[in-house]
């Protein structure tokens, strides 16, 4: 399997002419080492790379790339026009069941309402039959509290 390389070249930008050193001319098609080719690069010049060649009966090297999208639709407004069906559909299978559901949830409400009214039911009717059970006779406290001196001990006892 061939794995693919990015090829990237480093540019100067500092120097608009580049020094006379920099500028090599171009290699003569002999005088190509074996293993290097001319290759094209995504921007269009051609430079010279290492290529890999293919195994005997290997698998054939990846075909390149589709060309980008066209730039009169934006990426975002693709997506969008996918996504409207699905939600569109989503919207209209929830109403569906919504429709198919609507007598359970009536239902399902009126025993909602009827276990509410039953609990407070109960619990009033508990209030009264606790109210009546109680001891009716006010309760009748006496406090004895003593105390010696200015800053004494305060000392005391409760009767019921």
């Amino acid at each position: 399997m061939s794995t693919p390389y990015e090829i990237t070249t480093l540019t100067r930008t500092d120097h608009p002419n580049p020094p006379a050193h920099t500028v090599r001319p171009p290699l003569a098609p002999a005088e190509i080492p074996p293993g290097v080719e001319v290759v094209t690069l995504p921007d269009g010049r051609r430079t010279l790379a290492y290529t890999q060649p293919p195994a005997p009966g290997g698998p054939t090297p990846a075909p390149a790339p589709a060309a980008p999208p066209s730039p009169g639709v934006p990426a975002w407004a693709k997506t969008t026009a996918l996504l409207a069906p699905t939600v569109g559909v989503g919207i209209g299978a929830g109403g569906f069941g919504l429709s198919y559901a609507a007598p359970g949830v009536l239902a399902m409400t009126d025993a909602l309402w009827a276990a509410a009214a039953l609990v407070a039911t109960g619990c009033g009717g508990a209030a009264l039959l606790l109210g009546r059970w109680r001891n009716r006779a006010p309760a009748q406290i006496t406090q004895n509290i003593t105390a010696t001196g200015l800053f004494g001990r305060a000392n005391g006892t409760i009767n019921q």
